[in-house]
């Protein structure tokens, strides 16, 4: 696919049930913006979101994400408030300090909107551990402040299929941009490597306004891709001063050597990435399907024929309910002519790139209701398994 597509390939979520009278209340300006609507707020009301750090850039996109209407809100900090934290992270007052920065953005957000659903992790994000939370949502949002998270957030959201949301502020500056890979830029496309020189916060010192405007820039990305609404940051990093009162913004692209991969990468993915940067064509891109949404849609019974177009010998993760055809097969496949052209169909693969691809081969061949995966396949499995409340992976191999 191509990576330089830079709008919401699709709404993250699927819409919630319908609005009560208090929901239609509370959010009576925000239903009333084109683009969102009830179907919107709804989105939003299904939508699970990840906040990474409840600090200076964390604090405002908890409270702008809780206000808006966000089903779920997760947020992870293993932190304690200290009064060095005050002037910028508002969620925390004197009262709050020497508690777990998680619980006291818990308590502020049940305190904005009682309807939101608040998830604390009071842990540091690991390698160990990372996988297992982010796949309980649809979207990370990174406010983490060191290099080593925010490397990690990215590496495992990639291989999730999930956009992050990013955001950074030092002395009088910011800086946002949105991540997903194959439909635009990682953050290794930006920082492929740990700055050297690198200041902090601690070191450089921050002005807590700009923490605030960064932090709502943040949260109206997530609203965006949450709703489908808008040209997001997506290929695009949007960087404020403070001083001169100005924004700009700065086009990104991937990188353009094929085999810069993440350290943790995997030949297939090193792969895949030579495909995307191969790919840019004039083919068709096809709406893209989150693994949380097909697992849902598997578990319904839905009428969808799923297409994994891994080889043979790829079998982690694999669906029995999938059709195995190889992408160099996919154009030419004797399969494929027992389907009528209005099948929906959902194709696969193990990091969502060939996925995508296959998508716009058949929809040249003429079918009209295709859908690609973005993430791996096993993210399907992982994620019907938590539906289930079953951890035996019933439906994988």
């Amino acid at each position: 696919m191509n990576r330089t597509h830079h709008g919401p390939p699709h709404p993250l979520v699927d819409p919630a049930g319908p609005l009560d009278a208090d929901a239609r209340a509370r959010y009576a300006r925000q239903l009333a913006l084109p683009g969102i609507g009830e179907a919107g707020q709804r989105r939003l009301a299904a939508a699970r979101v990840l906040v990474v750090g409840a600090g200076g850039l964390g604090t405002p996109v908890l409270a702008a994400l809780a206000a808006a209407g966000v089903g779920v809100v997760g947020v992870i900090d293993d932190d304690t408030v200290e009064i060095s934290n005050l002037h910028r992270q508002l969620l925390h007052g004197m009262s709050d300090l020497g508690r777990l920065k998680a619980s006291s953005a818990s308590d502020a957000l049940q305190e904005i909107n009682p309807g939101v659903a608040v998830r604390e992790h009071r842990e540091r994000l690991t390698v160990a551990n990372a996988e297992t939370i982010l796949a309980g949502y649809d979207l990370v949002i990174d406010g983490s402040d060191n290099f080593a998270t925010r490397y990690l957030v990215a590496d495992i959201a990639e291989r999730l299929g999930m956009p992050v949301v990013w955001g950074a502020v030092l002395g009088y500056s910011g800086q946002v941009s949105v991540f997903w890979p194959p439909y635009g830029p990682g953050y290794r496309d930006l920082h492929p490597d740990t700055p050297s020189d690198a200041a902090t916060c601690a070191t450089g010192g921050v002005l807590g306004m700009v923490c605030h405007a960064i932090g709502a820039v943040m949260a109206a990305e997530a609203v965006k891709l949450i709703t489908g609404t808008g040209r997001t940051l997506l290929g695009r990093l949007l960087q404020f001063d403070a001083l001169d009162a100005t924004w700009r913004t700065f086009t990104l692209s991937p990188d353009p050597d094929p085999n810069r991969t993440a350290p943790d990468a995997t030949a297939e993915r090193a792969e895949c990435r030579t495909d995307a940067a191969a790919s840019a064509s004039t083919r068709p891109v096809v709406p893209i399907v989150m693994p949380s949404v097909l697992a849902r849609e598997l578990a319904r019974g839905e009428a969808l024929v799923v297409i994994d177009v891994r080889e043979a010998a790829e079998t982690t993760g694999a669906l029995p309910v999938a059709l195995r055809i190889p992408l160099g097969s996919i154009a030419t496949a004797p399969q494929l002519h027992e389907l009528a052209p209005s099948t929906r169909i959902v194709t696969v693969c193990a990091s969502g790139v060939r996925a995508a691809r296959a998508g716009s081969l058949l929809a040249e061949r003429g079918f009209r209701d295709i859908r690609s995966l973005a993430g791996a396949v096993g993210a399907v499995v992982e994620a019907a398994a938590r539906l289930r409340g079953d951890p035996t992976n019933v439906l994988v191999e």
